[in-house]
């Protein structure tokens, strides 16, 4: 797929189906990065070039047509978070604290820390 395939990919439903279906078998660092863009996506600060590197990262992440099907158990995923740390690091001057914080929040939520396992 090419970078409008997966810009065309992406939708909040279609997100967070993703992020409650697969949460536990993707695991916290895959999670934690998608919702610190994903929050970031929703900021009004975050200009429209960062934006666009974040709807590519979450549609990647969303698509089933991945270079490393997520059907495989551990490895499964490593190239989501390749491409989702990819985009954290072209747009990090636009991730706040805010952002990492709701991300963790949400990803506690979902049970993905040890300690709530």
């Amino acid at each position: 797929m090419t970078q409008q395939n997966y810009d065309s990919a992406y939708s909040d439903g279609a997100f967070w189906n993703k992020v409650k279906g697969f949460a536990k078998k993707a695991g916290r660092a895959v999670i934690e990065s998608a919702l610190q863009l994903y929050y970031a996506l929703q900021d009004a600060d975050t200009p429209l070039w960062a934006k666009t590197i974040i709807i590519g990262a979450l549609g990647y992440f969303i698509s089933p047509v991945d270079l490393i099907p997520d059907l495989f158990p551990v490895v499964g995923y490593s190239d989501d978070l390749a491409v989702l740390g990819g985009a954290l690091a072209a747009v990090s001057a636009h991730i706040k604290a805010e952002h990492r914080a709701r991300a963790f929040e949400t990803a506690r939520r979902c049970r993905l820390y040890a300690s709530e396992s």
